[in-house]
């Protein structure tokens, strides 16, 4: 029995001391905590580090001026205090938390009041168009003026737009009365004898777009200047301001100012012309139709007179 247990001892022994010792993996152990124990302590000190009062841990909105809550200017060890800012603003709920739904209320309001405003504008526009003929077949020397005389008979005309080109009978314009009765009467006009040709109208289905009034002349003389200036379209881009002026002074007259105007977007530029004789600004609408540069440029009386550059401040 002795010499059995000797063997027990001797194998449990170098069991022992085949196995990995319990000394060594507890010192990796505590190596392991003191290296996140340092991590956590480097975290603290570059935290701590932080400036409560920096600029980006408060809202846009925020104001040093502000007085917070209770009429105390700062609160939590001498900083300025969140609490105070969202009873300053009213953003506090009845449990003491910001409500963020006065902001949802307001963005609800704002785009409740856009559409109020599309409706309205679409309203406007259908009111316009009842109020709006279309006229066709407008003879080449009938003037805006000529038709609306013939039109003032029916109500008060508000506007009238002669459109196409001035050298062909497929000429039409639209004309806008004060109110729908007029334009109704003006339907009853059909087949008058406007010049040459008897004029077809009919309900119109879009209205004339509004000049902005800020361009519309403003005193006698501007519109002294409206009788010297025509508007030209379908302009080539490669043109420039002096092709323009000596295209018009060769074969109308006299130039006192131009106004050559373009963009990125679209294809050809304009131009307002203001002559220094009103027969000259009569004899350019003959130019409609003739080619400047690569393009058959399109002339028409101006409804705008071309207003002297206000000098840029320095």
């Amino acid at each position: 029995m002795a010499a059995v247990a000797e063997n027990v001892d001797d194998q449990f022994i170098q069991n022992r001391s085949s196995e990995p010792s319990d000394d060594a993996s507890s010192d990796k152990s505590s190596d392991s905590k003191s290296e996140f124990q340092r991590d956590v302590q480097k975290l603290v000190e570059l935290l701590s580090k932080l400036n409560p009062s920096a600029k980006e841990f408060f809202p846009s909105s925020y104001s040093p001026d502000h007085h917070f809550a209770y009429g105390h200017p700062s609160s939590n060890n001498g900083f300025p205090s969140l609490t105070g800012y969202w009873l300053e603003n009213n953003n506090l709920g009845t449990d003491g938390f910001p409500n963020l739904s006065n902001r949802r209320k307001r963005n609800n309001y704002n785009q409740g009041r856009r559409r109020l405003n599309g409706r309205s504008f679409r309203a406007q526009r259908e009111d316009s168009v009842r109020r709006t003929v279309y006229v066709s077949d407008i003879d080449q020397h009938v003037t805006e003026e000529r038709l609306a005389a013939l039109f003032s008979s029916c109500g008060q005309v508000v506007d009238c737009r002669v459109c196409g080109d001035p050298h062909s009978v497929l000429r039409f314009a639209f004309v806008e009365f004060a109110d729908e009765q007029g334009a109704r009467a003006a339907l009853t006009l059909g087949g008058t004898m406007l010049g040459y040709y008897p004029v077809r109208v009919l309900p119109s289905k879009t209205a004339i777009l509004p000049v902005n009034p800020t361009f519309l002349p403003r005193s006698e003389d501007e519109r002294e200047m409206c009788a010297r200036t025509v508007y030209c379209t379908n302009i080539d881009k490669k043109v420039s301001q002096a092709d323009v002026k000596n295209f018009f002074e060769s074969a109308c007259g006299e130039v006192s100012r131009l106004r050559l105007l373009g963009d990125h977007v679209h294809s050809t530029r304009i131009a307002f012309v203001e002559f220094v004789m009103a027969e000259s600004a009569i004899i350019a609408l003959n130019c409609s139709g003739l080619v400047l540069g690569s393009q058959p440029v399109r002339v028409s009386p101006s409804k705008t007179p071309v207003r002297p550059r206000s000098p840029r401040a320095a």
